[in-house]
């Protein structure tokens, strides 16, 4: 399986390498300010994500050292594995702050909803690059796939986590638009969208995710309470003007007015500290490094690969836009970070893990197909 070809040296995806290093340094930098006591050591909490970072440079170097048509069955074990996490955490797992969603192992907190993205889109990569069609997928077609994303949906809905759960039907619906649907399928799972949306709202969602829909339609109207985490971010994001107020001179995050300044409202502290010019490089350069995972996702040599590699620049892409526009009071908050830019293991490696991943596909594009 680790069989390596010495001739994907030459291949090597350099330019994702330089773009992950400019913006996990980025994201280094704003996690020290963000979690800086005042002294001159960084907070424990940059430490471990430092050491989760290194460890997921590590797994990015195994990944690439063996061909990833070899994922179509390990798909199917991690989403088995998976899906026995996701319930072994809602059986056993302690709650805390209201939600079941991280099984302590130890050294590290695993959050089993943050490698259940990754293994649905190996799932439907998998899936649809097997079930080819020249007029479009029927309804009928996209019932396994269907299943295979509900079935890990449901379960993280019970911990509850509407934001993590919706990504998975977010990433179903851009993978199966992406292989083509007919009309007539299209037609059909709107009408039924619509639907699920109005009985999940009526009977499914629970008080406070709702309140959070409703003080994001109106953030004023609650300003001290569910509105709070919007107007601060608000507030931090149009402090920083255009050169910011500099680095470690935020007050919003320093003086404690911003909360989760170092998960959900990472950005929020980097748009205060280096103002507009600095939010367009670092944008600019998160936003290449998706842009180039499309690129190797045009340029793939087989079906599976290019659907893959669309399928997990997908999985970055939409946790960053939901996240920005979520600081910038665009979105609801619902608890999806900033992939790569904020504080947690499991999305921190989840992620890595999808650019190894993409960095094999590339280096393998080349290559005649077997």
């Amino acid at each position: 399986m680790l069989r390596f070809d010495r001739r994907l040296i030459y291949d090597f995806d350099w330019v994702m390498v330089l773009f992950l290093l400019l913006v996990s340094g980025m994201a280094l930098v704003n996690l020290f300010s963000s979690t800086w006591n005042g002294g001159p050591d960084p907070s424990p909490i940059f430490f471990k994500q430092l050491y989760i970072l290194l460890f997921g440079y590590v797994l990015i170097l195994i990944l690439v050292t063996f061909d990833y048509k070899e994922l179509v069955p390990l798909g199917y074990i991690l989403y088995g594995v998976v899906i026995l996490l996701l319930i072994y955490t809602g059986l056993f797992v302690h709650t805390i702050a209201g939600t079941q969603r991280w099984i302590n192992l130890g050294f590290f907190h695993l959050q089993p909803s943050e490698p259940a993205k990754l293994a649905v889109v190996l799932v439907l990569a998998a899936y649809y690059s097997n079930h080819g069609t020249e007029d479009g997928y029927r309804l009928r077609d996209i019932v396994q796939p269907g299943i295979l994303t509900a079935v890990p949906f449901v379960l993280i809905m019970m911990q509850p986590d509407l934001g993590t759960a919706l990504m998975l039907g977010i990433l179903f619906v851009s993978m199966t638009l992406f292989v083509k649907l007919r009309w007539s399928t299209i037609s059909i799972l709107g009408t039924a969208g619509i639907g699920v949306a109005f009985i999940g709202w009526k009977f499914l969602l629970k008080d406070y995710q709702r309140r959070r829909i409703e003080t994001f339609l109106n953030p004023e109207g609650d300003p001290m309470n569910h509105g709070y985490q919007i107007m601060q971010s608000k507030i931090a994001v149009g402090s920083g003007q255009v050169f910011g107020k500099g680095f470690l001179e935020g007050t919003q995050g320093h003086l404690h007015f911003l909360p989760e300044r170092h998960t959900d409202f990472a950005f929020s502290v980097w748009a205060e500290e280096w103002g507009f010019v600095g939010s367009v490089f670092f944008l600019g350069c998160y936003f290449f490094l998706l842009l180039w995972g499309i690129n190797i996702a045009m340029t793939a040599r087989d079906k599976f690969g290019v659907l893959l590699a669309f399928g997990l620049v997908m999985l970055i892409f939409w946790q960053a836009v939901i996240n920005l526009f979520m600081i910038m009071g665009f979105l609801p908050v619902v608890g999806i970070p900033l992939p790569l830019f904020s504080y947690g293991g499991s999305s921190l490696l989840t992620t890595l893990i999808s650019i190894g991943i993409l960095m094999n596909i590339r280096m393998r594009r080349y290559q005649i197909k077997t």
